[in-house]
């Protein structure tokens, strides 16, 4: 080569280590001729290559353009400078000094070339099944410091035998400073534990006999990669219900796992979008349609139209599938309410009452990470449980913000931190009602903010006083914003689309506390930098029993009914919802609504898809959070009618209100018509879509984002885009970040980078 030498000093930033980055570059710098060295440091990686002008000028073309398949590169900093003489091309050691700004990958599935070798009797690493390189296997749940090295990670307790540490020191191979490389010779072993905690079988034996056990009924503990899995045979009824009376979960679909692909389209329609996230690195649970006579046990997805499908992402799951050659129930480890359980012995304790045998290994979990959840809508993913696959990857935020810990909301929580202009969303850690999970609450802020040294200068929470969140928050030390939980939904939902400025938030959920002390849930907010206005909600009505009426659909609808009726309705013998209640019940409520004790004011969407299901007598109480809505939703046939029922848009005091009272008495005469519940569901659905639009057409905002739990309803979502864009409207929606209350952190992370997190008062508004 000719030209000038010249020296290119680089700092990568973002998802670069433990991706296989330092050999690829090495691979890349020795292939030109290139002097210099690259090493991993707390910020990222930093190179030193030297060489003439046109050689440098290649190698900073191609280290984006060829980077290894699972990095991301988030920012590329280059400078030319003088020579200095580098010598030939090295890999250096970490530098841990600095502050923590790299960026920690998740967990990846299994990679075609480690199923290879598992599935190879000729190679030293079949049916080893804690295979893995640079390319997959654990991240986040075994790293306990930055940067990544073995050293700060749960295998430290691994030495590497010979042929491991070559692998791992030679550049050129793909098990290059792969952190969690062994093999049988030298890393974690398998064992099944009876649930007394004495050992049956070790290693491949273990696996085998643990097959065994499902195949003939029985329920197996399974550690995995983030935590526990129960496991039963997904076609045995009389399994399945054991293990729903065990987990104490009586109806909230199951989670399976199928051996390949194939198996998956058996049992239910893939299309190729569906497919493409089957098999991603994220590999995880995905709701697909199912197929009529599936095979499936009923008491999977009782009345679900729909099955929580995913493929084995690690070598133990490849290899037990592959053993039992037929579908299993996959759910988290854990009692109902509680986190999943890590530790083998925690679990023998926790889940002795459940599980027949334990299949556990000694690799050491160093956080719990659940199986994320994902869809596919409208032509992209959507993910209803971000954790495994995707935590905790960061989320630009667009603008700066201190260092700052946001603590989430009550239910479906997840905290984040946040430093920059990034956020980083922990995974998925559930409701925060049990002392377990109030507790991995605590233990997920301390990993985040110690994993990234945060010292954190704010602590964000969520506006309600009693939330176990907020009161933790105020715990905390650091000055506390307080962020209205709707509006952290729309900050939500406009971080992850990268929008800045002016939008209307079309957030609806079951409930969220409002700065009038009501309950919000129906709310159209007009975000600015500067805070929100409510220009619009649905029309308020009475919840007689508060929280007790969201696990009963027909105390909804009685606040419903008492909104339109007064305490006529009590009168109203032909009431579904009314003949659900005892006399002595309908005297007591009666007094309750008329009294308004017990009975907050809620403007909440959620409930009134609960009001409408127990009007047409399809759920008058739940077992699960979200199933009267779920189950009108899938009363829609797939023909579903374009009719709409009528609704009206109001002028309230201070703001625009939808008026549900058309629709609801137009649900009652179609009802007492015997028209079908599932064309009453869609006429009431398509109502809802057209009030937005309707909504968005008097407020003249053409950016609309849709955030919230009520969100997650396939058919809402795809019927309200449809009506905003007939109306030249640019609608929003979640695509990476949960639109429920697993994204409330990462707005609440948002509002610091406006001048104000709260809202204006009413008199503002006005």
């Amino acid at each position: 080569m000719s030209g000038k030498r010249v020296r290119a000093s680089v700092v990568i930033r973002g998802a670069v280590q433990g991706v296989g980055f330092r050999p690829f570059v090495f691979r890349l710098a020795t292939s030109l001729g290139l002097a210099g060295h690259v090493r991993n440091s707390s910020s990222g990686v930093f190179v030193e290559a030297e060489g003439d002008e046109e050689s440098i000028a290649d190698f900073l073309l191609r280290l984006e353009r060829e980077k290894p398949p699972l990095a991301f590169i988030q920012s590329l900093e280059s400078r030319l400078l003088d020579p200095s003489g580098l010598g030939p091309f090295a890999i250096l050691a970490s530098d841990e000094s600095g502050k923590k700004s790299a960026f920690v990958l998740p967990d990846v599935a299994t990679c075609p070339d480690c199923l290879r070798e598992i599935l190879d009797p000729n190679d030293r690493r079949f049916h080893y099944p804690f295979t893995n390189c640079t390319n997959c296997g654990p991240r986040f749940t075994i790293i306990e410091a930055l940067p990544y090295d073995r050293s700060r990670t749960t295998m430290r307790i691994f030495p590497m035998c010979a042929r491991c540490r070559k692998e791992y020191e030679d550049p050129r191979d793909r098990r290059f400073h792969a952190e969690p490389t062994a093999c049988p010779a030298c890393g974690p072993g398998l064992a099944l534990w009876d649930p007394k905690g004495a050992v049956r079988s070790s290693e491949h034996d273990a696996l085998l006999e643990a097959a065994d056990a499902i195949g003939r009924g029985l329920i197996v503990a399974l550690k995995g990669l983030g935590g526990f899995h129960l496991l039963v045979d997904a076609r045995n009824e009389d399994a399945v219900r054991r293990l729903r009376a065990r987990k104490r979960r009586e109806e909230k679909p199951l989670a399976m796992m199928v051996p390949s692909i194939e198996d998956a389209r058996m049992i239910s329609a893939v299309s190729d979008l569906e497919e493409r996230l089957l098999r991603s690195p994220e590999s995880p649970i995905v709701l697909l349609r199912r197929k009529e006579g599936d095979g499936i046990a009923p008491s999977v997805a009782p009345r679900n139209p729909y099955l929580g499908l995913m493929l084995p992402y690690t070598p133990l799951h490849h290899l037990l599938l592959r053993a039992l050659g037929f579908p299993i129930v996959a759910t988290s480890g854990n009692l109902s309410d509680e986190p999943i359980c890590t530790d083998e012995k925690d679990a023998l304790a926790r889940l002795g009452e459940i599980a027949d045998r334990f299949l556990v290994h000694d690799r050491p979990i160093e956080r719990h990470v659940d199986d994320s959840i994902a869809r596919v809508t409208l032509g992209r993913e959507l993910v209803l449980r971000r954790a495994r696959g995707y935590a905790p990857l960061p989320l630009p935020l667009g603008r700066s913000v201190p260092e700052s810990i946001a603590v989430g909301a009550h239910l479906k929580n997840a905290v984040a931190v946040a430093r920059g202009e990034r956020v980083f969303l922990g995974p998925h850690i559930g409701d925060l009602d049990t002392a377990e999970s109030r507790e991995a609450h605590r233990r997920s802020i301390r990993s985040l903010a110690a994993l990234h040294e945060i010292r954190p200068e704010r602590v964000v929470c969520d506006l309600h006083p009693d939330y176990f969140s907020t009161r933790e928050a105020e715990m905390l030390g650091p000055p506390v914003e307080r962020v209205q939980h709707h509006h952290a939904h729309v900050l939500a939902c406009r971080a992850e689309n990268e929008l800045e400025g002016r939008v209307l938030g079309v957030a609806w959920d079951g409930t969220g506390y409002g700065p009038d002390r009501s309950v919000w849930g129906g709310e159209f907010l007009l975000v600015v930098d500067d805070g929100f206005r409510r220009v619009a909600s649905l029309r308020p009505f009475l919840l007689p029993g508060g929280e007790t009426a969201a696990r009963e659909p027909r105390r909804s609808a009685l606040g419903v009914l008492f909104e339109m009726l007064g305490e006529d309705l009590f009168g109203r013998d032909d009431l579904l919802p009314l003949r659900a209640f005892s006399q002595e019940e309908r005297a007591v409520l009666r007094t309750m609504l008329a009294k308004r004790v017990q009975s907050p004011v809620t403007t909440s969407a959620g409930r009134l898809f609960d009001a409408v299901s127990s009007l047409l007598g399809i759920r008058q109480t739940m077992s699960f959070e979200g199933q009267a809505a779920m189950e009108l939703e899938f009363a829609i046939p797939d023909s579903a009618p374009d009719e709409e029922y009528p609704f009206r848009l109001a002028r309230g005091e201070d703001r625009l209100l939808v008026d549900w009272e058309p629709i609801v008495r137009a649900i009652l005469e179609d009802a007492a018509r015997g028209t079908s519940a599932g064309a009453i569901a869609a006429k009431f659905h398509n109502a809802l879509a057209s009030s937005i639009a309707a909504v968005a057409r008097e407020v003249g905002e053409e950016r609309v984002l849709l955030t919230g739990g009520c969100w997650q309803n396939d058919y809402l979502l795809r019927r309200t885009v449809r009506a905003l864009r007939a109306g030249a409207f640019r609608p929003y929606w979640h695509q990476r970040v949960p639109p429920n209350d697993g994204g409330i952190a990462l707005g609440q992370a948002a509002a610091l980078a406006s001048s104000s997190s709260r809202a204006r008062p009413p008199e503002e508004e006005r």
